[in-house]
């Protein structure tokens, strides 16, 4: 089956490649000349990882290819996967520019029958919009529109293309149905669930699962905040409450707030589709207000321990995307944490593995970017973890001890354990565990 995929940006790339695994012919287009450039000579613009072998192995075999011109693309596809950006506007609403202009494209090359997937994610009601705009710029040729929403996390995307917890294929017709059915065939044999459903379902099982957990790690945030305030330790009440079969131990790990490119952009945008349908969503909406305060509290967290004001003290930092193994920078904690702790006046200076040139662009200028660990640290009065990267998990503390001017760390990922920490002469702080009981088991 010939297939093409609209947009290769981190969606369209990992779906393409892996389609092309599974043994689809798989064209992706981009109208980024330099990005389709990229990829040709096997550079990928993205760090995900195991992509580049993921690209490279299918390119090689001939089942994925790379290029500016739709219009061929379209015209020897039966299915056209729509993965194109939707950035939020001002006002939280999903901004559908891309997504409309494919349509019209698709339309205007259409030679045939072809499935028409959104795989972005949209607000609901995107598909009725995408068959509108397709029938009004050509009435003659037969097409079905298909939601198949991503659940792909940044840093395992190829692990949850390959092994997903379920595919969401929502449609108004069997023959689309058949065709999703055929294309996720791999899948269907290891018998992954799938639900099969109609356009607006499946448009809301993206935007109401990605709010959820953005509901439960804002959660346990304000419970972290409340540990701090009681002596209790966070650890264990999330390990109590996730112990519980209803509620899971899944996204319970407290930590400077949620960011990225998924959470703060769909929890906005059911937020504003719940206004426009009149029934606002309040605990989205408080969800939204409470990760804002969160990030911000990590800031006073550092203004804290280093006596109350950070202004002409030196900070290193250990981490600013907004997870491990990514670069991605949107949305990061990291974000407006430095930007209050540089307005009082700290400088910066900085270590990520990976996403030291994303963050150039976003964070305050002045920053220094460091080459390791121990150089970000080097003559620090305070050195802060702001993303968990495994390598952080087990610094040699006692060269990091006379690395800092002052032995201070602001575990802000509570990577460490706070009466190790303070055994070892570190003055030490991390989010909500005060209470000094034994480490968990």
């Amino acid at each position: 089956m010939h297939i093409a995929v609209v947009g290769s940006g981190y969606v369209g790339l990992v779906t393409g490649a892996c389609l092309a695994d599974f043994g689809m012919d798989v064209t992706c287009v981009d109208n980024d000349v330099r990005k389709i450039a990229m990829l040709k000579q096997g550079q990928i613009p993205i760090y995900e990882p195991g992509l580049d072998a993921l690209v490279a192995k299918n390119e090689k075999s001939g089942r994925l290819h790379f290029t500016t011109e739709l219009k061929e693309a379209v015209e020897q596809s039966l299915a056209i996967f729509i993965a194109v950006g939707t950035p939020p506007r001002e006002d939280g609403s999903a901004d559908l520019t891309y997504v409309v202009e494919v349509a019209e494209a698709i339309a205007d090359h259409m030679n045939g029958y072809k499935v028409v997937v959104t795989k972005s994610t949209v607000p609901i009601g995107t598909g009725q919009l995408v068959e509108k705009v397709i029938n009004e710029r050509n009435g003659t040729q037969p097409f079905s529109v298909v939601s198949n929403p991503e659940f792909l996390r940044e840093g395992s995307a190829i692990g949850d293309f390959m092994r997903p917890d379920r595919v969401v294929i929502g449609a108004r017709d069997a023959q689309a149905i058949a065709i999703m059915k055929d294309i996720y065939a791999p899948l269907y044999l290891i018998e992954t669930p799938f639900v099969i459903t109609n356009v607006e379902s499946a448009e809301l099982i993206k935007y109401a699962s990605n709010a959820f957990l953005a509901t439960k790690i804002t959660f346990i945030n304000e419970v972290a905040e409340l540990c701090e305030l009681l002596g209790a330790d966070v650890h264990h009440v999330a390990k109590g409450m996730g112990l519980d079969r209803r509620i899971g131990p899944k996204f319970l790990h407290p930590g400077p707030g949620y960011g990225g490119s998924c959470f703060p952009k769909d929890t906005k945008a059911l937020s504003d589709i719940a206004r426009q349908a009149g029934r606002p969503f309040e605990i989205v909406d408080t969800v939204v207000k409470v990760n804002d305060r969160v990030k911000l509290r990590m800031a006073d967290k550092v203004r804290a321990i280093c006596g109350g004001s950070v202004a002409g003290l030196t900070l290193g930092v250990l981490g600013v995307s907004f997870k491990p193994e990514t670069d991605d920078m949107r949305e990061a904690p990291a974000i407006p944490i430095l930007a209050a702790l540089a307005a009082d006046g700290a400088a910066i200076r900085v270590f990520d593995p990976a996403a030291a040139e994303t963050a150039r662009d976003v964070l305050p200028a002045g920053v220094t970017y460091c080459a390791d660990e121990f150089e970000a640290a080097a003559g620090a009065d305070c050195l802060i973890i702001l993303t968990e990267w495994n390598q952080f998990r087990s610094l040699d503390l006692e060269r990091l001890k006379r690395t800092l001017r002052t032995p201070r760390l602001v575990d802000l990922r509570n990577v460490y354990e706070p009466e190790k920490m303070r055994s070892l002469g570190f003055e030490y702080d991390c989010v909500g565990r005060t209470a000094k009981d034994l480490p968990l088991a």
